[in-house]
C-alpha cells in the first residue's frame, strides 16, 4: 500500500488563529497574556518550555483547563456576489500538567494538551465543496519532561512527544455526483522539545525553546466513495465501496523565545517571538490503493499544490496585581499566514491575524482559577487561487474563552 500526503485539513483546526492550523490554546494564564511563555509559576509553562519546570516555586504543582473557541469563515464569491458561511459547532480544546521537583536540581513533569483539531463546516452544495464540505478532527499531544538546573539562573529542559489523531473528513465529487469519506483514528507521531529557562535576576524571565516538526502517520484508514455502484469498476473501487489509504503528515517545528519583566512588583509585561517551519508543507498527494481517481501518470494518484510558506508571530502582554491575590491581565498578538493569497484553502482557511486577549486570576491557597478571553479578527483576503477556480474574499472572526484551575503545594 501506498502512502498519502493528506491536506493539512486532516489534523488541522479550522481557523482558531492564523498560523496553517496551529491552535494556540495551551494555557488560560497564558491565553491571557497574549500566549506569551517566559512564565514559570505553575506546571502550564511545561508544553511552552520544559526547562521552565524548574523554576516553579512550588515542589508540586498541578494544572487544568478547557477553552470554548467558536469561529466563522465567509467567503463571497467575486463574480456572482454570492457569500457563504461556515456553520462551525464550538471546539473545546483542553490542557493538563504536573510538575515536581525531585530535588534542588532535578525536576519532572508531563504536559497533555491538544493543539490540533476542531471541526469546520460549510455547506454541502457550496462553490468549494470539493474541497471542503465538513471535517471533524482530533489530535493528542502526550509530552512528557526533565528540567536540570545547571545553575542557579539558568535550567534545561527536554521532552519527548507522542501524539495520537482522528479525522474524519467529506468532501464532494461532483463529476461523479457524490462523496467521498476519509476516515481514521490511528494517526500517530513522534518529537520532541528543549529548551533553556533563565532567571538572571529576581526581574527577568527568558525562555528560549525549540519544538521539532512531527511526521504524523496513519495506518490504513478508510475511504468511502458513496457514488452509484454502478461507477465502481470504472474507478477499480471494491465492491463495498470502500477503499484504504495510509498517511503521514508533516506538522511544522517551532523556534520560540519570550521574556518577562517586572517593571514593578505588581506589574509585568511579556513578549514573545515565534517562528514556524511550516514551508516543508509544499503539496498535497493523495494515493490510494486501489481507486483510479488521481491526476498524475499513476491513475491513484492526486497531487494539489499548498506551497506553505514559514510564518511569525509576534506576542506582547501585561499583568497587574490589583491586590495580593488578584491579577489582571491583557495581551495583542498578530499571526502571519502562512500562504499567499493565491494559495488560500477553505480546508485551513488561514488569514493575517490580529487577537486581542484579556482575563483575570485569583488566588485562594493553593488553588488558583484563572479565566482568559480573545478575539481573533483576521485581515481580509482576496482569494485567488487558480488551481481551484476559487477567486473572491475572505473573512473570518474566532471568539475563545477558557477557564483553568491550579494547585500549587509545598
Amino acid at each position: 500500500m501506498k502512502k498519502i500526503l493528506i491536506s493539512s485539513a486532516l489534523l488541522a483546526g479550522v481557523l482558531s488563529y492564523a498560523g496553517g492550523f496551529r491552535v494556540s490554546l495551551q494555557g488560560v494564564k497564558q491565553l491571557a497574556m497574549a500566549h506569551t511563555s517566559a512564565h514559570a509559576e505553575d506546571a502550564s509553562v511545561g508544553f511552552f518550555n520544559p526547562a521552565g519546570i524548574s523554576f516553579i516555586p512550588n515542589k508540586l504543582s498541578i494544572v487544568a483547563g478547557g477553552f470554548g473557541v467558536k469561529s466563522e469563515v465567509e467567503f463571497q464569491n467575486i463574480s456572482t456576489m454570492t457569500s457563504t458561511k461556515t456553520d462551525n459547532p464550538m471546539g473545546t480544546p483542553v490542557y493538563a500538567a504536573v510538575a515536581y521537583k525531585i530535588n534542588n536540581t532535578v525536576s519532572a513533569g508531563f504536559s497533555f494538551t491538544t493543539p490540533y483539531g476542531s471541526t469546520v463546516k460549510w455547506p454541502e452544495k457550496w462553490q468549494g465543496n470539493e474541497m471542503i464540505q465538513k471535517l471533524e478532527l482530533k489530535s493528542y499531544f502526550f509530552q512528557p519532561m526533565v528540567s536540570v538546573k545547571l545553575a542557579p539562573w539558568i535550567s534545561l529542559g527536554a521532552s519527548y512527544i507522542y501524539v495520537k489523531g482522528k479525522v474524519d473528513w467529506d468532501q464532494a465529487i461532483n463529476s461523479l455526483n457524490g462523496q467521498l469519506n476519509l476516515y481514521d483514528d490511528k494517526a500517530t507521531g513522534t518529537g520532541y522539545s528543549f529548551g533553556f529557562y533563565m532567571q538572571p535576576d529576581s526581574d527577568w524571565d527568558v525562555s528560549i525553546s525549540y519544538r521539532s516538526g512531527i511526521d504524523m502517520k496513519a495506518n490504513p484508514g478508510t475511504a468511502t466513495f458513496r457514488i452509484s455502484p454502478a461507477l465502481y469498476p470504472n474507478l477499480n473501487i471494491p465492491s463495498s465501496g470502500q477503499d484504504k489509504f495510509s498517511a503521514i503528515l508533516p506538522l511544522p517545528e517551532e523556534f520560540m523565545i519570550g521574556a518577562s519583566y517586572k517593571v514593578t512588583p505588581k506589574w509585568m509585561l511579556s513578549a514573545d517571538f515565534n517562528y514556524q517551519g511550516w514551508a516543508k508543507y509544499s503539496k498535497l498527494v493523495l494515493d490510494f490503493e486501489n481507486a483510479t481517481v488521481g491526476n498524475t501518470a499513476d491513475p491513484t494518484v492526486k497531487s494539489v499544490p499548498k506551497n506553505f510558506q514559514n510564518s511569525k508571530v509576534f506576542r506582547v502582554g501585561t499583568q497587574y496585581m490589583l491586590t495580593d491575590k488578584f491579577a489582571g491581565r491583557l495581551g495583542y498578538y498578530w499571526d502571519e499566514s502562512p500562504y499567499s493569497d493565491k494559495n488560500w484553502i477553505p480546508d485551513t482557511p488561514s488569514f493575517n491575524a490580529h487577537v486581542i486577549t484579556g482575563g483575570f486570576g485569583y488566588k485562594f491557597g493553593k488553588l488558583g482559577i484563572d479565566a482568559a478571553a480573545s478575539y481573533t479578527f483576521g485581515d481580509a483576503r482576496k482569494v485567488e487561487n487558480s488551481y481551484y477556480n476559487l477567486y473572491g474574499q475572505a473573512r473570518a472572526k474566532v471568539l475563545t474563552f477558557g477557564l483553568g484551575l491550579s494547585y500549587n503545594a509545598f
